[in-house]
């Protein structure tokens, strides 16, 4: 067995500048300067390194940054920078279920016990370097014994840094202060002692540290010396996963949109790998550009009201977890291309709901079912023609209405057995009928029947021309309903056994129709006053 180090501090360094260039990988190769703030008082936030050899400075005016022609402005984006700082989690939960959400841009693992899977530190730090980058971020990844020493080291030392036990505060030493604290007092005054390293702030005494800056001195020569402990505050992982962009420019043909849904689901499915989960739901959710009226509206009026735009929802159920990203894309596109937005998109969220992947077993002498990928695939391309409604498999409603059905969505008979196992073993019950059980097949529409009765029961039956004896009847069920609508009905329902001349039942016989001998039933319809077949017993 490998012995490994305590912990494992992930830091993406420009974390605003990354997660923007995560979902825009064309910013990724020029300078790239970002602004933020409100309008129009917009000022530089964040800059990649080629943006600040250029002359970018932090604070400058979106005008001022105009000025660089060569330079890239792009709005700062909170909501990629959540879902960046999401999928930064997924990764480190990949490699270790023990994980601390320290800041967005730093987060720390345990790794005990990763040594029988991965090996040694620098093979566990190559690896979670490899899975972060998986996700489009590039990190600084320290391996310590300390929780503090890792959090610094990654911080301070580009690539990857292993510490050993003993030598924290020596390597430590060389970093600045500023890596231990943001608070501009305590930076002043350090300046004015002249330190500027944790070296020469680790050779203070402690005490007079503490007599001129408190307990905030104590915790800095803790920090500065690699000796501060503190346990690891554990984060919790979430079943849901979501990816948005914000455009610059509105989208309103469908192929740039296919595009940008594609990098989304590109980015949820590495996500959700890392988790080993596979997708169970897509919420897609469009920010429409707001539509502005023609009539004459004053200056003060327009500038006090503002448009608010329309939001357009689409819900993609799948009936298997899927995590195939270019599946997913189709699905969505038919959806699309079925019901589309009514106005540009500036806006895309996509959320997925997670669930464990789908495991199948085929048996040796059983055929296999089709793929369920490809049948949904199949399934969404007949319902773009058909209509959504008028697909699927058909469910009783329970409702005392005759035929009475609804459209619900196919699910294949391998998918319908795992979910009856599922329910066996959750403790579940599964009705299933018991003995020989007759089957009515429904004659659609139904067909106009003459029946003459004796004592209000039915003694004969003119069928399509022919004339048949009941042998038996079993009846009536009366049954009604709805009277308060415009479909209301009013029904008797009668169980005959038909017995038809043998020669006229021949002839049908061969031409293969019916009507012939058998059990029908019949029902009376009181509103219409008419008779009908409702259907044949097999």
């Amino acid at each position: 067995m490998v012995w490994v180090m305590g912990f494992a501090c992930v830091y993406i360094a420009d974390f605003f500048v990354q997660a923007v260039v995560r979902g825009q990988r064309a910013l990724a190769n020029g300078a790239l300067a970002l602004i933020g703030g409100a309008p129009p008082l917009w000022s530089v936030v964040a800059a990649n390194p080629a943006a600040f050899a250029a002359g970018i400075q932090l604070g400058m005016t979106k005008a001022q940054v105009a000025q660089f022609g060569n330079v890239q402005i792009c709005m700062r984006s909170e909501a990629q920078e959540k879902a960046a700082h999401a999928a930064l989690l997924d990764a480190a939960w990949s490699v270790s279920p023990r994980v601390e959400d320290t800041a967005p841009d730093t987060i720390v693992l345990d790794l005990d016990g990763l040594g029988s899977l991965f090996g040694d530190d620098d093979t566990i730090a190559r690896e979670l370097a490899r899975r972060v980058a998986a996700i489009g971020l590039a990190a600084r990844i320290a391996v310590a014994e300390n929780i503090e020493v890792a959090i610094h080291a990654a911080r301070g030392f580009p690539g990857i840094t292993i510490i050993p036990a003993g030598e924290e505060r020596q390597r430590l030493g060389a970093l600045p202060v500023g890596v231990l604290t943001t608070e501009i007092e305590t930076l002043e005054i350090l300046e004015r002692w002249g330190v500027e390293t944790l070296q020469a702030l680790a050779a203070l005494p402690v005490l007079q540290l503490s007599e001129r800056l408190g307990q905030e001195g104590v915790r800095l020569s803790e920090l500065a010396r690699g000796v501060r402990k503190r346990a690891l505050v554990l984060a919790q992982a979430s079943s849901r996963f979501a990816e948005e962009i914000e455009l610059d420019d509105v989208v309103e043909e469908l192929e740039p949109l296919s595009f940008l849904l594609g990098r989304l689901l590109d980015q949820l499915c590495a996500r959700l790998e890392a988790r080993a989960l596979s997708v169970r739901a897509v919420h897609l959710r469009f920010e429409l550009q707001p539509s502005f009226e023609k009539d004459f509206h004053s200056l003060k009026e327009i500038t006090r009201t503002k448009p608010e735009a329309k939001e357009y929802r689409k819900v993609l159920t799948l009936p298997v977890p899927i995590r195939n990203a270019k599946t997913l894309l189709k699905l969505l596109r038919l959806q699309l291309q079925a019901d589309p937005p009514g106005a540009p998109i500036q806006n895309i969220c996509m959320v997925a709901d997670s669930a464990a992947p789908r495991v199948t077993q085929n048996g040796l002498f059983a055929p296999s079912g089709p793929d369920a990928e490809k049948l949904e695939l199949t399934i969404a391309r007949l319902a773009k023609l058909v209509g959504e409604g008028n697909l699927g498999c058909a469910e009783l409603v329970d409702s005392h209405r005759p035929e009475s059905f609804l459209m619900k969505r196919f699910v294949g008979a391998q998918e319908q057995s795992r979910r009856q196992r599922k329910t066996e073993a959750e403790g579940g019950e599964i009705h299933r009928e018991r003995g020989v059980v007759a089957g009515l097949r429904v004659i659609r529409p139904a067909q106009s029947v003459r029946v003459e009765l004796r004592g209000e029961q039915p003694v004969r039956v003119y069928l399509r021309g022919m004339r048949g004896e009941v042998v038996a009847a079993s009846g009536p069920w009366r049954s009604s309903g709805d009277w308060w609508q415009e479909d209301a009905w009013q029904q008797e329902e009668w169980d005959l056994a038909i017995a038809f001349p043998a020669a006229q039942q021949e002839s049908e016989q061969k031409r293969g129709e019916w009507p012939h001998a058998g059990l029908y039933r019949i029902y009376y319809d009181a509103l219409r006053q008419e008779w009908f077949v409702r259907g044949v017993y097999d």
